[in-house]
């Protein structure tokens, strides 16, 4: 007993020292490795920094997004304690244009569901952008159709991984957003009122500095090239310096009220049936009264105007031709309808925001020379606002916490759960005897772990895996979030009850009660003896030695974390519960003959693979020694002389002394029936029949 209580306290200590030999995180991936991810004509560019981030090149090797893993910038860890590592490609917009699993460790799809699954969820991000409110799931409530949230479908039975892998790709997307493309919004933007209607005339709009204006004169421009070799190049200039070079008007008509006082009704239905198709646009109207032009000689409509760029927070906004026909109402001055005018365009979406500030740069232009002329340039600048009252910024509809989300998602399976639990632990806790004496116990024990069976491990996905507390390990040495806990809320909740179990009964609560591989094992002895199979009952001596068997494995598993964790995955193997509870014996042949076969060896040795191979039994029955009562009674005579409740114990948890060992009782309630029936319990008999001189004639009839 000595050797195993030091085994017991040595597992603590690899729980809770540090180990030197823990593994550094991974490196980003080498430019080699990235490259195969890229598809043609994409390329891979130069790197932008040291945490995996590269350039996207398109097919003219200009620059056309970035290229990234997620482990890097967001180490956000599994199921296994390791992160899952993806490629995301997105554009300059922020649009996901690819996004790819890399590596990952989830328990669930190294060996358990098609990877492909796992794969094949990721291809729903191409085409989203990382402004909208993505979600893993369903709708809570109510339907999808106009919703602003984006729903993806996640993968049955991997939906807690899946999860993960989200948190993790937009994590690391708008870290890279936030760094490298600041000019993307990620918030809402403002979009003009549809219901505010409000007359107003050209005045007005000047008045109110809803109309700017810019006045550059000959003269001026004659300065700005001053002392320049373009100086004497404008002769117009030159003979008229107090004309007008440049006479800008600048007005935004993404508002209706604002474009109705300055377009004709033509041009008012044009541009409301263009917002209408592209809803997202912010319109902005040019007219220039003097010479400039606004555009030059090459400029094709519906591109970028090759003298106009706008920028705003220190950012360029990227704008383009609206290709719209343009006339001005009868109220705009006269001088202006035989002006240059152009209606430019950006998307809100690309950071935008018409009622902050802004500015808009033209370009003047002069040529030296006839042959191959040099030119030189000089920008002009003009601040722009758009009025707030006309516009208004939606609430940003934020996805709920992903454990929020999950707690919805299975809302009616943890009632279900709840109740059977408060079922159980309060029958146990305060009927304990009652049941165990009760005739029909057995059948009652059994209805119990089928519901276990049925409900908690194949329709519930609760089956508790040493996975867990390995994951623990692992993050708490690598200094990780413990949030993946909560992504599945119904195995969380059976391990608060099993660690609360640990307190009141040890392990049995978990072992005996709520493990679905466990209830199989029982299942499978109870048939083993209808068919009349004969039992293997190791001796005293070899089963003791057989029990630190947990205690090894255990032991091997956690020594794997800190030396070779890419192998731990399938190691977890030794554990039956994915093939048979997780999957339900759907998997590679191997892995259902392993779990079969220990179902099978349960037929002639009672829950063999519980009582001297499952690691998780390990861990159960060190947390066992939180336990603070010794909750099954025990009499004077019990071990000495009496010893039937230790040979009727199939687990070998009683000692020759009477004493439970808790360690390795599973809370059969075989011995508390022994010990409250007073036609099988040998003190009672005795006692109701005053023949105590005789026990140890007893004594020898039962050994």
């Amino acid at each position: 007993m000595q050797l195993r209580a030091l085994l017991k306290v040595a597992l603590y200590a690899v729980f809770l020292l540090v180990s030197a030999s823990l593994s550094a995180a991974d490196e980003p991936l080498s430019r080699e490795a990235l490259e195969s991810y890229i598809t043609p004509p994409m390329s891979l560019g130069d790197a932008v920094n040291d945490r995996g981030v590269w350039q996207l090149l398109n097919s003219g090797g200009g620059e056309a997004g970035y290229v990234f893993e997620t482990e890097p910038l967001a180490p956000l860890p599994g199921f296994s304690g390791a992160a899952i590592n993806l490629l995301v490609v997105l554009d300059l917009e922020g649009r996901f244009i690819d996004v790819q699993l890399i590596s990952h460790n989830e328990p669930i799809f190294v060996s358990g569901l098609p990877e492909h699954l796992f794969i094949d969820y990721f291809r729903q991000y191409r085409g989203h952008s990382i402004s909208e409110s993505l979600v893993v799931g369903t709708p809570y409530g109510s339907a999808s159709e106009g919703s602003a949230l984006v729903y993806l479908d996640g993968v049955t039975k991997g939906t807690a991984s899946v999860r993960i892998a989200h948190e993790s790709i937009l994590a690391a997307s708008l870290q890279v957003a936030r760094e490298k493309m600041s000019g993307i919004s990620t918030g809402a933007p403002a979009f003009p009122k549809a219901d505010h209607v409000e007359e107003l005339t050209w005045d007005e709009l000047v008045e109110q500095g809803i109309v700017r204006r810019m006045k550059v004169t000959n003269a001026e421009m004659d300065a700005a090239f001053a002392d320049t070799l373009w100086e004497d190049d404008d002769p117009e200039a030159r003979d008229d310096p107090d004309g007008l070079y440049l006479d800008l008007w600048v007005v935004d008509v993404g508002a209706p009220s604002i474009a109705k006082a300055v377009l004709s009704e033509e041009s008012f239905a044009e541009l409301q049936d263009f917002l209408e198709i592209k809803d997202t646009t912010e319109p902005v109207l040019l007219i220039d009264a003097a010479r400039h032009g606004l555009v030059t000689e090459d400029f094709v409509r519906n591109t970028a105007p090759d003298l106009i760029s706008a920028e705003q927070g220190g950012f360029p906004i990227a704008f383009r031709d609206s290709d719209i026909f343009v006339e001005l109402n009868d109220a705009v001055p006269d001088a202006l309808h035989d002006g240059a005018k152009l209606v430019i365009r950006t998307d809100r979406r690309l950071g935008f925001d018409p009622i902050s500030e802004w500015t808009l740069q033209i370009k003047a232009l002069r040529s030296h020379g006839s042959f191959m002329p040099e030119i030189g340039s000089r920008t002009l600048e003009v601040d722009y606002v758009a009025p707030e009252r006309f516009y208004t910024r939606p609430e940003v509809i934020k996805p709920a916490p992903p454990w929020v989300d999950a707690l919805r998602n299975r809302q009616t399976d943890l009632i279900i759960l709840g109740v059977f639990l408060v079922g159980l632990t309060g029958l146990l806790l305060s009927s304990t005897n009652t049941l165990a004496a009760h005739r029909h116990f057995t059948p009652v024990r059994l209805g119990i772990l089928a519901f276990v069976v049925a409900f908690v491990g194949w329709w519930g996905q609760g089956q508790l895996s040493i996975a867990t507390p390995l994951a623990i390990v692992r993050t708490a040495f690598e200094g990780g979030s413990f949030a993946f806990l909560l992504y599945d809320p119904f195995s969380l909740v059976l391990w608060v009850v099993t660690i609360v179990g640990f307190v009141l009964w040890g392990r049995g609560l978990f072992c005996g009660w709520l493990c679905p591989f466990g209830a199989l094992q029982e299942f499978a002895h109870h048939l083993g003896r209808l068919m009349g199979l004969p039992q293997i009952k190791p001796s005293a001596v070899w089963d003791a030695r057989l029990k630190y068997l947990k205690y090894v494995v255990l032991a091997g598993l956690i020594a794997l974390i800190f030396t070779l964790p890419s192998v731990l995955d399938k190691a977890i193997e030794v554990e039956p519960f994915k093939t048979a509870i997780t999957t339900f014996f759907i998997r590679e042949w191997y892995y259902v003959a392993y779990a079969v076969s220990l179902l099978l060896l349960s037929m002639v040795l009672f829950k063999g693979f519980c009582r001297y191979l499952c690691p998780l039994g390990a861990v159960m029955a060190i947390g066992g020694l939180l336990r603070v009562r010794g909750w099954i009674e025990r009499r004077v005579e019990c071990g000495s002389p009496c010893q039937l409740c230790r040979v009727k114990c199939n687990y070998g948890a009683i000692r020759k002394t009477g004493e439970v060992e808790y360690s390795e009782c599973f809370q059969c309630l075989d011995c508390v029936t022994i010990h409250d029936d007073p036609s099988k319990c040998v003190p009672l008999i005795l006692e109701g029949k005053g023949r105590q001189s005789k026990l140890s004639q007893i004594r020898v009839a039962v050994e």
